[in-house]
């Protein structure tokens, strides 16, 4: 088989020695490519040749989520086509590796990579929906282009959050969950639309949902992992199904401490509840709009301030070997 691994040198949880163990086991098994990241969308660009050259059937991505949504973009460049794009296999080398694990993949690199192995062995792949963000005509972020996320987006307060992290980070800081924590309390105190929500959820056929100060749209579960301990934003989320989207309508403290404190202990069966709370499941067409600028993220990723959102669930997008 022939296969393009592309590899995130900045990845903070391999060194340079283990990378080269990674690529010697997986030349081992296929006819291997490396390409080394060079700038931000690099992965995506090379992802977009593996996939229009056709002779490449698999990316390997080694790095964290931001490397594995650039690849998946670039193979998604023109649409999803089973039949004819490569497949994609992930080795976890981020922080949190959130897609990875979702897979039910390691967490570490050395052994993701033996379970990829012998996935490749016994033909074991699967195929997984996506989400697609994209621009709403019309609005004054209609120029924005679409772009493919994993296993989570939001819009507004949890993005903010992402985005103080990647200020943090951009001046040396590592990630951490407590650079998280601390950037979350940070998002809440300094936030002010809290208490007085400016999110609309508007869906085809169904009345408005106004009033949102938080929005986390979610394609899978877990939404995100504490060291160890999964966190459920919407346990009911899937790859087998469309997207999911946990709205929060008011965080004053008291509902901040409350609804922090059920994500703490969620589960599959028990998310966030209350009657601030918005749950919906297996949504394939919705749009969010916003009275104010808001921040926007999609796989940990933050995408600047938008005032509109127009996702899609799109079931069967894409083949992962694992």
């Amino acid at each position: 088989m022939r296969a393009l691994l592309v590899v995130n040198p900045a990845a903070t949880t391999t060194s340079a020695r283990t990378r080269d163990v990674l690529i010697h086991a997986l030349a081992s098994d296929l006819k291997l490519e490396v390409a080394t990241t060079e700038y931000r969308g690099h992965a995506r660009d090379l992802a977009r040749q593996a996939a229009e050259g056709g002779e490449i059937e698999l990316v390997v991505a080694l790095g964290g989520d931001g490397t594995v949504n650039e690849v998946v973009n670039g193979l998604l460049h023109n649409g999803p086509a089973l039949d004819s794009l490569p497949g994609l296999a992930v080795v976890p080398g981020g922080s949190t590796n959130v897609f990875a694990r979702a897979l039910g993949l390691p967490n570490d690199a050395v052994e993701a990579t033996g379970a990829l192995l012998t996935a490749l062995h016994e033909r074991s792949e699967r195929t997984v929906g996506l989400g697609l963000a994209g621009a709403v005509p019309g609005s004054d972020d209609e120029g924005a282009p679409a772009r493919w996320f994993t296993f989570c987006a939001g819009f507004g307060f949890d993005a903010g959050v992402v985005g103080r992290v990647e200020q943090q980070r951009e001046r040396g800081k590592r990630s951490t969950h407590a650079l998280y924590i601390r950037q979350m309390v940070r998002q809440f105190l300094g936030d002010p639309h809290r208490r007085h929500g400016t999110i609309t959820l508007e869906r085809p056929g169904e009345e408005l949902i106004e009033n949102l100060a938080l929005s986390i749209i979610c394609n899978t579960a877990p939404w995100t992992y504490l060291g160890n301990r999964p966190v459920y934003a919407a346990p009911g989320a899937s790859f087998d199904t469309a997207l999911d989207v946990l709205g929060l309508r008011h965080l004053s403290s008291a509902a901040m401490t409350r609804y922090a404190t059920q994500l703490l202990i969620s589960s599959p069966e028990r998310g966030p509840k209350g009657k601030h709370a918005v749950t919906l499941h297996d949504l394939t067409d919705f749009t969010l709009h916003s009275q104010a600028p808001l921040p926007f993220q999609m796989d940990g990723d933050h995408l600047g301030l938008r005032k509109s959102v127009k996702f899609t669930g799109v079931r069967r997008a894409l083949r992962v070997i694992v």
